[in-house]
């Protein structure tokens, strides 16, 4: 099995997928609450085809990672990416964010050059 896993030291660069604290707090509930082990799965990030602006943003548990999937380590809680989506999601922040009209996770992509007003639709 081959996984590329790339961790922060304080000398090093930043990650290319961030994941802020807001973020992982919710991240660390919803698997506990799922029954998800953060020693074997971890929350997948991926790219799939369709939205209003060509691709939409893939956001789910899994109960571990695949053989080519690229993982990052923040503290306890890892996240999956697998090849395909990573040329999408290089560089890009997952925040959570709650308002008086919605809550929920944020992709934050420079490498989007559109997105829709939903937020979950992008072009590249």
């Amino acid at each position: 099995m081959t996984t590329i896993t790339e961790q922060a030291t304080p000398a090093a660069p930043a990650k290319s997928i961030q994941v802020t604290d807001k973020a992982l707090v919710k991240v660390r509930g919803a698997m506990a609450k799922e029954g998800v082990s953060p020693e074997q799965g971890g929350l997948r990030l991926g790219v799939q085809g369709g939205g209003c602006s060509g691709l939409s943003y893939n956001i789910r548990f899994d109960t571990q990672p695949r053989e080519r999937d690229r993982i990052f380590q923040f503290d306890d809680v890892r996240v999956f990416v697998d090849p395909k989506s990573f040329i999408y999601l290089h560089g890009m922040i997952l925040d959570y964010q709650e308002t008086l009209m919605q809550q929920g996770f944020v992709f934050v992509n420079p490498q989007a050059t559109k997105s829709c007003g939903c937020g979950t639709s992008f072009s590249g």
